[in-house]
């Protein structure tokens, strides 16, 4: 290779260029996107964040780590969203621009906490406020009008035992400010030698408490079991795939007679027409569970006939027809099933597969009795990432948490994958066994634990399985307390920022400027020369 190829000075150069420091900002961003699934790599979260943090912190000035914060941001909403692209086009460029934007106080600290020569207090305090700063990203961005908790640090752990027992005791929030911890103790076991010992000393610090909250965590009790069946009938597009798919529905719910079945689960938008107006076809559907025994909660995506506009619905159909139990999914998709701002947004219809017309909310949670006395907590689609969701289900009673979802546009993406592994989590946290039940895969099942049960049926099958699903009683902390991590965090900052009060306080005021002193001609006058100290001889003297 030609000697002019060869950038001079090696890396450090192009790290020097603004266009070269900010591609690699955006590259070390996307870094963590091999954490979550389908590549999974769990245990790369524990350092994913190492070489994002090793670039801010050398930044020149606090404004170029708060870009370079942003731009990391932006890499990183571009990787863990790269599935959107098909659907948004260029739009998820600007949409990734904007929630890039939530780093920027993040990279600004990463700096001020380890910047330079940071004092050893000084680093050991940074390995709780960068993780807290991070939370506060995580919370901000997990706002439904943002795009919603998807690509949480901590929910990359989902098949990970003891980060499930953490997300018992303080959510995947928890889960997230370890994740960070850990990342920001290796940044100051590589860049500060003489702050290690105690780096490693919190490192273990960290160890010892989230083991001493693994024995700790209150393990649920099952009491009994229930079989649960779900129903995955498979892509079907184009005109008339609405019918096709109903009838692959009801011709594998046939399959489930005899088996003994306590419900029959079908994913999200499994009947396309509203059940009051077509109530052969909710006829069809209370035929299907005279035959197998159990009630049928299928999923209503339709123009409502007895109030405008269409709905996404979770509808229990029972030998007699619809019980009268009926979820209306509250947390729409943006631009996938409305358009925020419409008027001013409008255009991304035109350039993607954005909402041609605005789904309507529900008005609150809905908890469902079974003959048998079981409760059901259904939730639509993302909101099985929301945390706050299901935590609040539970304390209405529910039982078992039910996620009827559809991922078909993103099929061959990493999307099923990620979103089957959401459920895990809520699993956990909850102390309750849930069902992720889809149209076309991923469809898993969680014990009250987070574990999963069985096999779960991939984006290639059109089946039925039946799942033994032990339930639980009692309420985890997390269920009890609800998101007391967040509040952690945010103490932790509130104290930051009342230490860096003091500090500016205790700083000794400027004395007055004097002006200098000017010769009789207006000239300013020498300094006079300091004596030479006579213990230093003078050049030339013996």
């Amino acid at each position: 290779m030609p000697r002019h190829w060869v950038p001079a000075g090696g890396p450090g150069r192009l790290l020097d260029s603004a266009w070269g420091r900010g591609g690699a900002a955006v590259l070390a961003g996307a870094l963590p996107v091999f954490v979550f699934p389908a590549p999974g790599l769990w245990w790369f979260a524990y350092v994913a964040l190492v070489p994002w943090m090793l670039l801010v912190r050398s930044a020149p000035t606090g404004r170029r780590a708060a870009l370079d914060g942003w731009l990391g941001g932006l890499g990183f909403v571009l990787a863990v969203h790269h599935w959107l692209m098909p659907s948004l086009h260029v739009f998820i460029v600007v949409l990734a621009a904007l929630l890039g934007l939530l780093w920027v106080p993040w990279g600004w600290l990463v700096r001020v906490m380890l910047g330079g020569r940071p004092t050893v207090p000084r680093a050991l305090a940074a390995v709780a406020v960068l993780p807290s700063s991070w939370l506060m990203v995580e919370l901000a961005r997990s706002w439904e009008g943002l795009g919603g908790p998807w690509g949480l640090l901590g929910s990359s752990q989902w098949d990970v035992t003891a980060a499930l027992r953490l997300a018992s005791l303080g959510g995947v929030w928890l889960v997230s400010l370890l994740v960070v911890a850990v990342n920001t103790a290796v940044v100051v076991l590589l860049t500060l030698p003489y702050a290690r010992v105690a780096a490693v000393s919190a490192a273990l610090a960290v160890a010892l408490s989230a083991g001493a909250a693994w024995l700790w965590a209150p393990r649920p009790e099952p009491e009994h079991t229930a079989r649960i069946a779900v129903v995955q009938p498979g892509v079907f597009d184009g005109i008339g795939s609405t019918e096709q798919r109903l009838a692959r529905g009801e011709q594998l719910t046939r399959t489930l007679a005899g088996q003994r079945v306590d419900l029959v689960v079908w994913g999200e938008s499994s009947v396309g027409e509203d059940l009051l107006a077509r109530p052969d076809v909710a006829a069809r559907i209370a035929a299907l569970s005279r035959l197998v025994g159990a009630d049928v909660l299928v999923n209503v995506d339709a123009r409502r006939s007895d109030r405008p506009g269409i709905f996404k619905s979770s509808v229990l159909v029972g030998p007699q027809g619809p019980t009268g139990a009926r979820y209306d999914k509250m947390r729409l998709v943006p631009f996938g099933e409305y358009v925020p701002a419409r008027a001013l947004l409008g255009w991304a219809t035109s350039v993607g597969k954005a909402a041609g017309e605005d789904r309507m909310r529900g008005g609150g949670p809905v908890v469902m009795p079974l003959p048998n006395g079981l409760r059901l907590g259904p939730l639509v689609c993302f909101e099985s990432a929301f945390p706050d969701m299901s935590r609040h289900l539970v304390r209405d009673g529910a039982q078992l948490l039910i996620a009827q979802s559809a991922t078909s546009t993103f099929q061959e993406s990493w999307a099923p994958a990620q979103h089957a592994s959401l459920a895990a989590l809520r699993a956990a946290e909850t102390g309750r066994p849930m069902v992720h039940a889809t149209l076309t895969g991923v469809s898993s099942v969680y014990g009250p634990d987070g574990a999963r049960l069985g096999a779960p049926l991939g984006t290639e099958e059109s089946a039925a399985a039946v799942y033994d699903v032990p339930l639980a009683h009692g309420l985890t902390p997390y269920a009890k307390y609800g998101d007391w991590a967040v509040h952690l965090a945010m103490a932790v900052l509130a104290l930051l920022l009342a230490a860096e009060g003091v500090r500016s306080l205790r700083k000794p005021a400027p004395g007055p400027s004097v002006p200098p002193a000017r010769t009789a001609h207006g000239s300013p006058a020498r300094p006079a020369r300091r004596a030479p100290s006579p213990l230093v001889r003078r050049r030339g003297s013996r």
